[in-house]
């Protein structure tokens, strides 16, 4: 039998929740395998089948779970996406969704701007920047590798923060005291050389989703210029475009 749940102010559905997406996280109910059924997850966790019912039913609304008539509840292998039309990092994008994004430092290093990156940041080629390169983990499988160039004053205050669990827009605003005004952005497909193979965990050759998004501050400093290389099998981007009526 499960541990029980806790005599607590939370409902016994919401904690039963919490206790399910814990273990589909976890790996316990791996995707796309075929959940207990609510009988049985009712006696493990002595609740009643409608506490249960509660509990699935917003763990599908959140697209970690879904059901086939006849069959039962299996576990989700959801695609993460993220709305454009605000600018948003994607950890503060996706937690609202009840996704759990956390970050993977794999290197941060001062190194001398390239044409291109002195180009998009406003700066003299060869002049001082700091490079971060991060994996990001939605659900705790690998989604994008993250290439972070910014000038090197702000690099070194950005290192200093933890850039584990938290976004660097969200380090820039609160810890840095920058206010973020718009990001420019472009974006076309690429095939996975080793390095993207192995950080994304896909084949070498496997398409690959680029994003070129360059970030100015509120004054129109460019700030923060990035290459954002996702999974496609695994995520997507969102916009909303509306229909400009011709003035008559």
């Amino acid at each position: 039998m499960s541990e029980p749940l806790n005599l607590s102010p939370v409902p016994l559905y919401q904690q039963l929740k919490e206790r399910l997406r814990g273990q589909i996280l976890d790996g316990t109910f791996p995707a796309l395998s075929r959940m207990p059924s609510e009988a049985v997850l009712g006696a493990s966790y002595a609740v009643s089948r409608i506490t249960v019912r509660q509990a699935l039913g917003d763990l599908q609304k959140e697209g970690l779970i879904f059901k086939i008539h006849g069959k039962g509840t299996f576990v989700a292998k959801p695609k993460a996406f993220q709305n454009v039309s605000t600018l948003q990092g994607l950890g503060e994008s996706l937690s609202q969704w009840g996704y759990e994004v956390i970050n993977r430092l794999i290197s941060c290093k001062h190194v001398e701007a390239s044409s291109l990156v002195a180009q998009r940041l406003g700066l003299a080629e060869g002049a001082p920047i700091t490079e971060f390169k991060r994996v990001r983990l939605v659900n705790r499988a690998p989604i994008s590798l993250e290439v972070t160039y910014v000038p090197r004053a702000l690099g070194e205050r950005l290192e200093q923060a933890d850039l584990v669990t938290r976004d660097i827009f969200l380090i820039l605003e609160n810890d840095c005291g920058i206010e973020l005004g718009h990001a420019d952005l472009a974006i076309d497909a690429v095939l996975a050389d080793a390095e993207l193979g192995r950080a994304l965990d896909v084949e070498e050759g496997a398409p690959v989703m680029r994003i070129e998004r360059l970030t100015h501050a509120a004054d129109g400093t460019p700030l923060d210029f990035e290459h954002l290389y996702y999974r496609g099998d695994a995520f997507q981007y969102r916009l909303r475009t509306d229909r400009q009526r011709s003035q008559p």
